[in-house]
């Protein structure tokens, strides 16, 4: 790859958008600059890197293996060093391809995938069938997906439920660490750490999380209190959080997420370019203030429940 000289413009473009997005521009390779900042993972004892590889977008399409292996791939060059996936993703696809790229070099990530099923037994053959795809014999962490509602809680934790399943796994030593997800309900979500000490949560956060059914103001404090790791999900909502007179940059809906006390944020990407721009974002980070956190939540107030749709009660899938 080319190196080229860097001009007195490019110094003055260096101060109003960071030395990696310059890179990036410029065609320079994105890791010659400063590495992604690192975050504890919670108790897990895994420093994990401020943004995330996630396991959708063009990685759970069929028939995209080049471009998702490209994604994931380049990722790793870049330093990302935690992917999460999940069984039902793809049904089955974002598991196979990750597991290409993991045949050779899963000792560089922490790698974590998500059992949808409510029971012992179906979760440890869904646990089974995910060794298999992702071609490793172990999970860094496994978790349960999207739990919702109290019934579900009351499916996992009951006799022959899912809990079992993981329990087992971990005292096995195929799974290290124990997860629970979801972007219904944070009630659902507080009963569940309520009810288990697990030791990490994925939670859906975004400028306009505050507006309704927040996740920040009990169910984020209370993970924290519980020193789990905190990954956060849904930053630009799959798009919908991005429009005129309100949020328009991904820098403003990752910066503001990575502004909260979480360890990591997962994003989904549809190219190597929007990888790229993530990892930047990423590497230039720097919290925001109150006041800027604030301007931001404003900006969504007028279509929360659209920018939070996949909540209880907001617009819906």
């Amino acid at each position: 790859m080319e190196h080229r000289n860097v001009t007195r413009r490019d110094f003055v473009v260096m101060g109003a958008t960071g030395t990696a997005a310059l890179l990036l521009n410029r065609g320079l390779p994105l890791d010659v600059g400063l590495p992604m900042p690192e975050r504890p993972l919670g108790r897990t004892g895994h420093q994990v890197r401020l943004f995330s590889l996630g396991g959708q977008a063009t990685i759970e399409q069929p028939g995209t293996r080049d471009q998702s292996l490209a994604i994931i791939n380049r990722a790793i060059d870049l330093g990302v060093n935690y992917i999460d996936t999940a069984a039902r993703y793809g049904r089955g696809i974002s598991q196979t391809y990750i597991g290409e790229v993991m045949a050779t070099r899963r000792h560089e990530v922490f790698l974590a995938t998500k059992t949808h099923d409510r029971s012992r037994d179906g979760s440890l053959r869904l646990l089974e069938e995910s060794l298999r795809l992702l071609q490793t014999d172990h999970l860094d962490l496994w978790q349960l997906h999207n739990v919702r509602t109290t019934e579900d809680l009351d499916r996992i934790f009951g006799s022959d439920g899912a809990i079992e399943a993981l329990q087992q796994a971990r005292e096995e030593k195929v799974v290290r660490f124990l997860g629970i997800t979801g972007h219904y309900d944070p009630a659902v979500l507080m009963e569940g750490l309520n009810r288990f000490e697990f030791d990490t949560i994925l939670m859906a956060l975004n400028p306009a999380d505050p507006h309704h059914l927040p996740f920040v103001d009990q169910l984020l404090p209370l993970a924290n209190r519980k020193q789990m790791g905190v990954i956060g999900m849904k930053i630009p909502a799959r798009g919908r959080l991005f429009r005129e007179g309100g949020i328009t940059s991904m820098k403003d809906a990752m910066t503001y997420v990575l502004t909260l006390p979480v360890s990591t944020v997962i994003v989904g990407c549809d190219t190597v370019q929007q990888l790229e721009e993530n990892v930047s974002i990423a590497t230039d980070f720097r919290p925001l203030s109150r006041d800027h956190m604030a301007r931001l939540e404003k900006l969504t107030a007028h279509y929360a429940k659209e920018a939070a749709f996949f909540k209880k009660g907001a617009a819906g899938f």
